[in-house]
């Protein structure tokens, strides 16, 4: 999860994130050098009182300064649009997840599964347990397999929300009578942190997401205590 005073992302805990990360990291690196030229072009004109005539009126130096952002740009578009599509790639979901957003706590339904739902509420700053974050802690966390496609559906029942884990790469409205769907991969076990991240009201803030990635036989020791609950 993130820590204070930090600039860069998350950790990634999926493959879409890596990619994402990479991504930004290759088009950082662009507008770095970009910003080099512009900058050393501004200070040359400024500290200079030197004039050279073929460079004020040359048809080549156009040439160079327009086919050369055009290759840029497609350079950037094109693993961008690569992402896109990884993005929407949902094929042979191992497992499939309802979240509904209210106001403000989400609701979670596996729909694998007969009778396995629960709602999930923002655990109050004065019951927390040593070792929990404040307004990022829920009663109960959507417990995932590792390693498996998940995924899942989001929609709202009230108002507009927004079902985000940045750790996993994943951000998704929840539109009130909409079914949008979203898909990612937890890549090792852990606990990824995530908030409502549409402005849907007072406690907007207090509404957080928890998702717990474990190995796939404690998912199912898991669910199966769950469903005997229920």
């Amino acid at each position: 999860m993130a820590h204070p005073t930090q600039l860069g992302f998350q950790d990634a805990a999926s493959p879409v994130m890596e990619e994402l990360l990479h991504f930004h990291d290759h088009a950082l690196m662009i507008v770095f050098l970009i910003s080099t030229l512009v900058l050393y072009i501004i200070v040359a004109m400024v500290s200079t009182k030197l004039t050279n005539k073929y460079i004020l009126d040359s048809q080549e130096i156009e040439i160079v300064w327009t086919i050369l952002p055009a290759v840029i740009l497609v350079l950037i578009a094109l693993p961008s649009l690569r992402i896109l599509y990884l993005m929407d790639e949902i094929n042979d979901p191992h497992l499939t997840i309802k979240a509904m957003g209210h106001q403000w706590y989400w609701s979670y339904e596996y729909t694998d599964y007969e009778d396995l739902g629960f709602d999930s509420y923002m655990i109050p700053t004065q019951d927390l347990s040593p070792g929990h974050f404040r307004l990022l802690e829920t009663d109960h966390r959507m417990v995932v397999p590792m390693e498996s496609p998940i995924r899942v559906l989001v929609s709202a029942e009230d108002v507009l929300h927004s079902w985000a884990v940045p750790s996993l790469g994943v951000k998704m409205d929840a539109v009130p009578g909409r079914l949008n769907q979203t898909a990612f991969i937890a890549s090792r076990p852990g606990v990824f942190y995530g908030q409502c991240s549409e402005i849907c009201g007072a406690n907007h803030s207090f509404m957080p997401i928890v998702v717990e990635a474990v190995p796939l036989e404690h998912f199912e020791s898991w669910s199966s205590l769950m469903l005997e609950d229920a």
